[in-house]
């Protein structure tokens, strides 16, 4: 997930190649958010004395045996809520392979997606860890669409890669093969999100025909989003691949959506942490390349299909 203040570039780079397909393993559901504040799934248990990175860890964390994470639980699949209530996913699966090297457990707080940098900055969470895609608008702190400075910024540890994609309700693709078919239509999004940033682009370009010109409608959830297009009240929506491809395969038991035209803007998801804090920052980027060195991270990648993905370095602010 990208957020408006998350731009990457000023035009559309087409990635015609696609990240894997989803591996789905039963018929998941995807949920809206829940309580801000309720902790709403962690890691497995890691032992502190038997992780060879704990050393690395700021003493504050390493004591208390605990990462915070501020994630939005409902973009599955990297990260969301099975059929049980159990919050699974991409993320928990790094996170959890991170916590071994590190000895402590990450746990997952569920927020809203444009609450999260604030939540971080105010201190309610340790990292910030949910498809959010590092680009230098975050890292500085600037307002993409004012071009002003509204906070302190933050750092990535880069470990995903991924693009946006559109989707439409299945059978009905509204003739939609690029963004610039998006005029005169109707886009459903999530608030603040690359997608919406997208969008807004976009409608800038459709705006000298008013006849054409492209509307935007805007949720909490990306879940809300295709429930107005499936109930016909909006033409389109835009997510990132991974999470477009996940709901193409198994909403409505792969009936309901499916994908028009390329991925566009790849770039990398990071773990965003505060300016302040490199130490845990520089910890979280060496627990990222211990699981890609020892192949646990190939296999985390291969269990959920998202192959394309893959990063071979842990980078830190590698977003442009």
């Amino acid at each position: 997930m990208t957020a408006s203040t998350t731009r990457r570039t000023t035009g559309l780079r087409s990635r015609t190649a696609a990240v894997g397909a989803i591996a789905v393993a039963g018929t998941l559901l995807l949920t809206a958010c829940g309580d801000q504040t309720k902790k709403e799934g962690g890691s497995e248990s890691a032992s502190t004395s038997a992780a060879p990175l704990a050393d690395k860890l700021p003493a504050s964390v390493r004591d208390k045996g605990v990462i915070n994470v501020g994630s939005d639980i409902a973009y599955a699949p990297v990260e969301y809520k099975d059929e049980s209530g159990k919050v699974v996913g991409i993320d928990l699966d790094i996170a959890a392979a991170m916590g071994k090297q590190l000895g402590v457990d990450f746990k997952f707080q569920n927020a809203t997606f444009d609450t999260l940098i604030g939540g971080l900055a105010a201190k309610r969470y340790d990292i910030a860890m949910s498809a959010m895609t590092d680009t230098k608008d975050r890292q500085e702190g600037i307002d993409a669409d004012t071009g002003k400075k509204v906070g302190a910024g933050v750092d990535f540890v880069d470990y995903f890669t991924a693009g946006v994609s559109l989707y439409t309700n299945k059978g009905d693709d509204q003739s939609i093969k690029t963004w610039d078919d998006l005029c005169g239509k109707t886009i459903a999004v999530q608030r603040n999100t690359f997608s919406h940033d997208l969008a807004k682009d976009q409608a800038k370009k459709c705006k000298d025909d008013k006849k054409k010109a492209l509307k935007i409608e805007d949720f909490a959830t990306n879940p809300e989003a295709e429930t107005r297009m499936r109930s016909k009240g909006a033409d389109v929506v835009s997510a990132d691949y991974p999470v477009a491809a996940y709901s193409v395969k198994t909403s409505g038991g792969g009936d309901y959506f499916q994908i028009v035209g390329d991925q566009v803007e790849a770039g990398p998801y990071g773990i965003a942490v505060a300016k302040d804090n490199t130490e845990l920052r520089d910890a979280l980027q060496a627990a990222v390349q211990a699981i890609i060195d020892s192949g646990e991270y190939e296999k985390i990648i291969k269990k959920w299909g998202v192959e394309d993905g893959a990063v071979t370095e842990a980078k830190v602010n590698g977003g442009s």
